[in-house]
């Protein structure tokens, strides 16, 4: 893990915040790298969820929401904690974390010191509206993105005109106050989810329940391109479920720190948040089934992940290392449409013959694909450079270049080349690339 991390920092992937003044646990920025690779996997969940279907539309809404929502909701009531202080090295831990010792006892897992009482830890942040910080002026940093689109329901309905099964789909900073956050980026403070309501009817939401855990895990395969023998689906137990859901199921990925863990969660939340809004802002959100000539309260079914968490995930199954002629490489095999960079532009060297055909065609790729023009050191070595970073085409001009005006594509995983005239060089890559 210390390697994948380093990586990461090396080559601009992820930093720490404000790394110059200590950091800040729990918060990251992402880098040039970074922030491609993960507005390219918000762009495919976009697709998959928005885009290519016509029973789901889209909707951003406010961090900052009336408190009102998260007592409706029962976070401020619910959405805490255990945590446990070590008396020795005071340092903090969730409870649900600590695993008994042979004595049966639970003990600091740090320093082996004895325990404090476990008490509860309520995880959102805390804020004030307005000049004058009191009780009448709180407000919370919004821990979930969902509750924006249930209030957003009946906006949603009358202005879009939708009839049931239809979905509300968001991509939104979410904040949540974690008592141990670690892991590298696997749990933050501040982070970014992808979570989408489907409203069914009542009766039909086990069925669409089944439906969305299967099309999702499908996602993660065959889109995202992580193997199928990291993953599993696991079924939540009766005792772990949150307090709006009839059935939740996680898919999990097979982490090198933490083994299986949740990467997305799909539950049925059934009519509880509706319910719960309607009651508390004296407001009907209900939807008229012309069928049965009566106003319903739909069932949710609802998928929701974090971007970076994903982002970790497709990083970790992307990664490898093997020999090539003696050294070692180092690879991500990302999909091409979530690489951060799809082409490389390469001079085979700085000679001042080169560069005139190399920058001009660099300038012919930009508009259409995210590239990079590199001609430090070797060839040898841009093209591990490219290979670490996840880039699946580089292309090369050397000195034939000069007189049949063609280049050479050299492909990431395979390492095979092919030489194509630069006038049919954007069609060529486009084919290569696929959805590009």
């Amino acid at each position: 893990m210390d390697t994948f991390v380093s990586l990461c920092k090396r080559r601009g992937f992820v930093f720490q915040s404000s790394e110059i003044y200590g950091g800040l646990g729990g918060f990251w920025d992402y880098g040039p790298l970074g922030v491609e690779l993960k507005n390219n996997i918000k762009r495919s969940w976009w697709r998959a969820m928005v885009q290519e279907r016509d029973d789901v539309v889209g909707i951003e809404t406010s961090i900052i929401m009336n408190p009102r929502v998260w007592e409706a909701s029962g976070h401020v009531q619910t959405f805490t904690d255990p945590m446990v202080d070590c008396k020795q090295c005071k340092h903090r831990f969730r409870t649900h974390d600590l695993k008994p010792n042979e004595k049966d006892e639970l003990r600091c897992p740090d320093c082996g010191g004895e325990l404090t009482d476990s008490r509860m830890f309520n995880l959102m942040f805390k804020t004030f509206v307005g000049p004058v910080a009191d009780e009448a002026s709180v407000a919370y940093l919004r821990p979930e993105t969902a509750q924006g689109m249930f209030v957003n329901f009946e906006n949603v309905l009358t202005t879009m005109r939708r009839k049931l099964p239809f979905g509300i789909a968001q991509i939104g900073r979410s904040f949540r106050n974690e008592i141990t956050p670690g892991n590298f980026i696997f749990r933050d403070l501040e982070f970014e989810q992808m979570e989408m309501e489907f409203f069914v009817m009542p009766g039909a939401d086990e069925e669409w329940h089944d439906r969305w855990i299967e099309s999702r895990v499908g996602w993660w395969t065959d889109t995202l391109g992580v193997r199928k023998e990291n993953l599993q689906v696991r079924e939540h137990a009766k005792e772990e479920l949150s307090h709006y859901s009839k059935r939740t199921v996680d898919i999990e990925y097979d982490f090198p720190f933490a083994g299986f863990a949740e990467i997305e969660g799909i539950a049925n939340r059934t009519d509880f948040d509706l319910k719960q809004h309607e009651e508390h802002a004296g407001r009907t959100l209900r939807y008229f089934d012309e069928a049965s000539g009566q106003q319903i309260i739909p069932y949710v079914i609802e998928p929701a992940m974090g971007v970076d968490r994903c982002f970790l995930t497709v990083l970790i199954d992307g990664y490898a290392e093997e020999e090539v002629r003696g050294e070692k490489r180092t690879l991500l095999r990302l999909k091409p449409e979530l690489a951060p960079i799809k082409a490389a532009v390469l001079p085979l060297s700085r000679n001042e013959q080169l560069v005139p055909p190399a920058r001009r065609v660099s300038d012919l790729l930009r508009p259409h694909f995210m590239t990079q023009y590199d001609d430090a050191q070797s060839i040898g070595r841009r093209y591990r450079r490219q290979d670490e970073i996840g880039t699946p085409y580089c292309v090369t001009i050397d000195f034939d270049t000069l007189e049949d005006e063609a280049v050479t594509i050299r492909e990431r995983d395979e390492m095979t080349q092919a030489r194509v005239p630069i006038a049919n060089l954007v069609d060529a890559l486009r084919e290569k690339l696929g959805c590009w």
